[in-house]
């Protein structure tokens, strides 16, 4: 008998008759014998509708409120997918995150998991109970709901996974699993059997919407096995068709590994770039620059200093393209006349597209094969980062999806 984690998306749990398909998968995988943990989303587009609902009444809604009322869509799906489970003659209990307990720290609204006290839930499991689990949702050491972030229900299942020590977490989306490039832009996409953490990782941070990224960085840390497959597939199939669907994340190269130089092209559509112009050259500027900017809780992506000209320089970055206006408002306010900048421009329409695959560690030519391809298509690049396994480019937004069909169709990824 083995314990299975399973973690259903919005869209997963979007209406009654696919929360009933939910419960009767998961009575399937019961019923075969296996202890069962679930973690379900909020119904698709129930946590946009909550906090449109908050900012309705307050332009600046506490962020302790704010989680209390966002954490509440998992609630209403943990209670719908319990009853839908004892209607089938399943016997399940639903948890909050408070009353595992999940506990994290106290950032609200982007809240880490600090441990999982597992004792109750873990009876309930060798009672033969299904635990039916809220996603995304924790609890402080002051006893308040907070919340993990975005695409937090990902998180939440990895680190029960890990905890409880399973032995595999199902991640159940509206895809069928990992694309070689998003089939939206690119009519040829493949579905991948199998992909690395490593892969995984890069795909999910710079843009893969399958998983999360702090996700892939618990299954990775504890080695939990993860497989992402679809929900809206037969409910009732028979569970060896189904563990032969979707894509294995794994955490080894395999042996056929080093032919496959690239694995996939991400993009990510929502970048913003901002250029500090004509900077003293000195040590610390960089700080100087990005330190304000961290403080305002403002991830920092791709970054390039020019080369130093008569002992001054250009310092040019990436922020989310929600959160470029709070930048440029930080830098012009205090750090542009502090430094001695003489002047800060952006440009909030840019787009970042990577080429990614663990066989680049071992082949040579693709940074030149990609920019290349990109010259070919007329398509400046403007800012270039790199990894052992991905190259990185910033690049005007119009020219995105130009960009990923191009590269997918030079480095050959349609075929198998």
């Amino acid at each position: 008998m083995a314990l299975i984690v399973h973690k259903y998306g919005g869209t997963s749990m979007g209406s009654v008759e696919r929360i009933r398909n939910v419960a009767r998968r998961i009575a399937k995988w019961h019923r075969a014998g296996h202890q069962m943990m679930v973690v379900p989303s909020a119904m698709a587009g129930e946590t946009n509708r909550l906090l449109e609902l908050a900012f309705s009444i307050s332009a600046q809604p506490e962020p302790r409120e704010l989680d209390m009322i966002a954490a509440t869509g998992e609630q209403v799906s943990i209670g719908l997918l319990s009853l839908a489970l004892k209607a089938l003659g399943v016997c399940a209990c639903s948890y909050a995150g408070w009353q595992v307990p999940i506990k994290t720290d106290g950032t609200f609204s982007k809240a880490r998991i600090i441990e999982i006290d597992g004792a109750r839930v873990r009876r309930d499991l060798e009672a033969g109970r299904i635990a039916v689990i809220a996603g995304f949702q924790g609890v402080d050491d002051a006893n308040n709901i907070t919340t993990l972030g975005r695409g937090g229900s990902d998180t939440s299942a990895l680190a029960l996974a890990a905890a409880f020590a399973a032995d595999e977490c199902l991640i159940y989306t509206d895809v069928d699993g990992v694309y070689t490039a998003d089939p939206r832009i690119v009519d040829q996409a493949r579905r991948l059997e199998c992909i690395t953490c490593e892969e995984m990782l890069e795909m999910a941070s710079l843009g893969s919407k399958v998983l999360q990224t702090r996700s892939v960085e618990f299954a990775g840390k504890y080695r939990v096995k993860t497989r992402v497959l679809s929900s809206l597939s037969d409910p009732l199939m028979p569970l060896e068709d189904e563990m032969r669907s979707g894509t294995l994340m794994t955490f080894e190269e395999d042996q056929t590994m080093e032919q496959v130089v690239v694995s996939g092209i991400a993009h990510q559509r929502d970048e913003a770039r901002i250029a500090v112009l004509s900077v003293p050259d000195t040590p610390g500027i960089a700080y100087q620059i990005l330190g304000p900017v961290a403080r305002a809780h403002i991830d920092i992506d791709m970054i390039v200093q020019n080369q130093s000209v008569e002992g001054r320089t250009d310092f040019t970055f990436t922020v989310a393209r929600s959160d470029y206006a709070r930048a440029m408002d930080i830098l012009n306010a205090s750090v542009k006349a502090q430094i001695g900048a003489r002047q800060v421009i952006g440009d909030p329409q840019v787009s970042k597209v990577s080429v990614i695959g663990v066989g680049m560690r071992s082949h040579v030519g693709v940074a030149r094969t990609m920019f290349r391809t990109l010259a070919e298509e007329g398509i400046n690049i403007q800012m270039i980062s790199t990894s052992e396994i991905k190259i990185s480019v910033l690049i005007d937004e119009k020219y995105m999806e130009l960009a990923v069909r191009a590269l997918h169709k030079a480095f050959e990824l349609e075929r198998g």
